[in-house]
């Protein structure tokens, strides 16, 4: 019986082995290894197509979060509002910055960040909201930058899985003062290891980010701030340039295959999908159904060849790496209800309508 995996890195390699091989081998023989012309170049190109001024890039998405922040004035002592709904590396970010996360629930249709909550989360202490486009689906823009605006707050997002999803025809990533991004291997736009960045129209939040990538300075041995090293290797430079101009075509793909899940799961008893927001096109990272029997289906549905997976299963109110400041269960019902019921089902971009027929045979199979 064939697996069938969440996503295939392997075809995708296979679809332009050639081209990827000798733009690796380029950066390797360049033996300029870190933060090299590709990486560059990488950056203007990603730059315009997203429609920002400035993209710089990072070892990380999460080191992408902390850099973005802490350019932008965000600190200790202040309070970063986000959702609790998403990894873990979101509230990572703020608590490297110096910050703390404070959660507001999720909106139980699509999951992403529910602005009439950020509203009830604010504190005097509140510096900025950090909007995370679950999945994908851009969060709701307008309604936070109107929350934000009311009470003089910076808006920033998180990005990770949003490269190519667009909200009221602008590009995820273009919508606040700065946004971080994750080229996580499995990510739509994915590198060959760790690699990040942010995207900002702000110059002086742009030029914070280079210093703080690189030992804080502007040339070096010249160092202005006490940072760190967050360099992007060359290599990785070198393996986003060669996905970017697939990226559109990939996430249409994507699209493609989301609307056949719907169509074909739609009156399965028990399950349902995660919304679709008004305005907002997701690029599909995940295609994320939900299921009060979630683990049920989950031991079903491996044990049939379909690697389906779970994104995420503990609400991040509730991780342990907080501390005495740990949330407790019931807090946020929403998120928590999420995380209990979500199931991502396998979707990339040369999954063939064979494979998702599979999937969706194992999925109605299912009787929990």
């Amino acid at each position: 019986m064939e697996t069938i995996p969440l996503v295939d890195l392997k075809a995708q390699y296979e679809s332009f082995r050639d081209e990827m091989d000798a733009a690796i081998l380029g950066a390797v023989r360049s033996t300029r290894f870190v933060l090299g012309p590709e990486v560059q170049a990488f950056e203007t190109a990603f730059a315009a197509y997203l429609g920002v001024k400035h993209f710089v890039c990072c070892q990380s998405g999460t080191s992408a979060i902390s850099l973005m922040l802490e350019a932008a004035g965000v600190g200790p002592g202040d309070e970063v509002v986000t959702t609790p709904m998403t990894y873990f590396a979101t509230s990572e970010g703020v608590l490297q910055a110096g910050a703390f996360p404070i959660y507001a629930d999720a909106d139980p249709a699509t999951l992403n960040l529910d602005p009439a909550a950020v509203e009830k989360a604010l504190t005097p202490r509140t510096k900025a909201i950090l909007a995370v486009h679950l999945y994908g689906r851009p969060a709701d823009m307008d309604a936070l930058r109107a929350v934000a605006a009311r009470r003089g707050l910076l808006v920033f997002e998180d990005a990770a899985q949003a490269a190519g999803s667009r909200y009221k025809g602008r590009r995820a990533g273009s919508l606040g003062k700065a946004a971080s991004f994750s080229f996580y291997p499995g990510k739509n736009l994915g590198a060959y290891g760790d690699a990040g960045g942010v995207a900002t129209d702000d110059d002086a939040v742009a030029l914070g980010v280079r210093r703080r990538r690189d030992h804080g300075c502007d040339r070096k041995n010249h160092h202005l701030i006490a940072a760190g090293n967050e360099r992007l290797e060359t290599i990785q430079g070198a393996v986003l340039g060669v996905k970017l101009p697939r990226l559109d075509a990939w996430n249409d793909a994507r699209r493609r295959l989301a609307a056949a899940y719907r169509r074909e799961l739609a009156g399965v008893p028990g399950l349902t999908l995660v919304s679709e927001a008004e305005g907002a096109e997701s690029n599909y990272h995940l295609f994320v159904a939900r299921h009060a029997r979630r683990d049920a289906l989950l031991e079903h549905l491996r044990a049939n060849g379909v690697m389906a997976d779970i994104h995420y299963p503990v609400a991040s109110h509730l991780q342990e790496a907080l501390g005495a400041r740990k949330g407790r269960p019931g807090e946020f019902p929403a998120a928590e209800r999420g995380a209990a019921e979500v199931l991502s089902l396998p979707l990339f971009p040369e999954m063939t309508d064979a494979q998702l027929a599979r999937v969706v045979a194992a999925v109605r199979a299912f009787r929990g």
